[in-house]
């Protein structure tokens, strides 16, 4: 739906091509893309279509959206779907939030070497926590888990993390009874803590044993082993955050809560409040001092630069599944889990048959993309198609 208030492309829009000529030398490819795709989202550059009401002849254009995941403005269809998805994976248990954080230190290497540590981060938290769940001693039985990563915190600045959603239990090793995480507790934090970090800092010492690392300006140094090892000496010893909510109510809160973390990057334009002479003023979340709601106001070329700390390397998922839910035996498992918890069989959804995103929209949001805005009683039809003047621009209409 169409906004009143400042969205994100209007930064890029009126200050994009600015920032481009200050920082011509340290914007990387992907960076670039993702600037010229927020900027010509829902434009005639990308073309679009013209809908006309059958009742009441009311008109309107429609853009094309540029598709681009680090796009505020489309990842609504998205975002709906993989709901839809994984609503038809909730067993019947607690499900527990788990948040796996990079130390300061470690967050400026990733800045670096994004698409290998954070690689790292996914790998050593699956094998935390599946590892911690199958000891006898604590649960000792296989979990089901997604992992989703953020890289920012809500000041926008790099603070790459894991958030985990978990079943409070699973299957027993021998795969024939289900067992139960104990009301309200997961398991121990400082033991994940504390082998998490240990995993990690294994697996990237391999990949500076291997030359895998790349290190430029402030890290220069730590190409030499000897620098490098002091950098970490500090890290090998303190406490690494990890930290475990309490378990969701119900399924349904599940879903209302993981939504949120899945299909947006950096900053929603809810949260723009502004854009005047030169700065960007939005609201955040001050976790310091008692999760107060506090206006923030940067220079435009700030909040670009922040916002851009986000792209990802091409490729990277920030969604990964892990236990019984890992994608190669998840309909088996689940099945086996369903029956140990007496649960009955899923209904099919026919979302994804529907041939037209508007059609696919309303059945997973109940939002009629279709209905004449103007009259509310007509159905809007397409009666013209018109392309951008961008090459090779998705042919792609979402008027969400």
């Amino acid at each position: 739906m169409a906004r009143s208030g400042p969205e994100v492309a209007d930064i890029f829009r009126r200050y994009g091509e600015a920032y481009r000529a200050q920082h011509d030398a340290s914007l990387s490819t992907a960076q670039r893309r993702v600037m010229t795709a927020i900027e010509l989202c829902r434009t005639a550059a990308l073309g679009g279509h013209v809908e006309a009401c059958d009742q009441c002849g009311h008109q309107r254009i429609a853009f094309n959206s540029c598709r681009n995941r680090h796009c505020p403005r489309c990842q609504s269809l998205a975002r709906a779907q993989w709901l839809e998805d994984r609503r038809a994976e909730l067993l019947d248990t607690q499900y527990f939030h788990v948040v796996f954080t990079l130390p300061e230190p470690i967050a400026a290497i990733a800045y670096q070497n994004k698409a290998l540590v954070y690689g790292l981060l996914f790998r050593a938290t699956a094998e935390t926590l599946r590892t911690i769940a199958a000891d006898p001693k604590r649960l000792g039985a296989e979990i089901g888990f997604f992992a989703v990563l953020h890289t920012w915190g809500q000041n926008l600045l790099h603070h790459p993390h894991l958030h985990c959603v978990v079943t409070g239990g699973g299957l027993s090793l021998d795969g024939h009874r289900w067992i139960a995480c104990k009301p309200g507790f997961f398991l121990p934090v400082r033991v994940l803590s504390r082998l998490f970090r240990r995993l990690f800092l294994e697996h990237l010492e391999k990949a500076f044993a291997a030359g895998q690392l790349k290190f430029f300006t402030t890290l220069d140094s730590l190409r030499e082993r000897d620098a490098y090892r002091r950098y970490l000496a500090s890290l090998r010893k303190a406490e690494w955050v990890v930290y475990a909510k309490p378990p969701f109510a119900g399924s349904e809160q599940v879903l209302d809560y993981v939504g949120r973390y899945t299909h947006r990057v950096a900053i929603s334009n809810n949260r723009l409040i502004d854009i005047e002479d030169g700065s960007v003023r939005f609201r955040w979340k001050d976790y310091r001092h008692g999760n107060r709601q506090k206006l923030m106001t940067v220079p435009a070329d700030e909040f670009i630069r922040r916002f851009l700390l986000h792209v990802l390397p091409e490729g990277c998922h920030r969604i990964r599944y892990y236990g019984l839910l890992g994608n190669r035996h998840r309909a088996q498992k689940l099945a086996c889990c369903r029956d140990l918890l007496s649960m009955p069989v899923p209904e099919p959804s026919d979302s994804r048959s529907a041939k037209d995103y508007r059609d696919r929209y309303e059945h997973l949001t109940g939002h009629a993309l279709r209905q004449c805005p103007a009259c509310h009683q007509g159905q809007m039809i397409i009666i013209e198609t018109f392309d951008g003047g961008v090459t090779g621009a998705p042919p792609y209409r979402d008027t969400s």
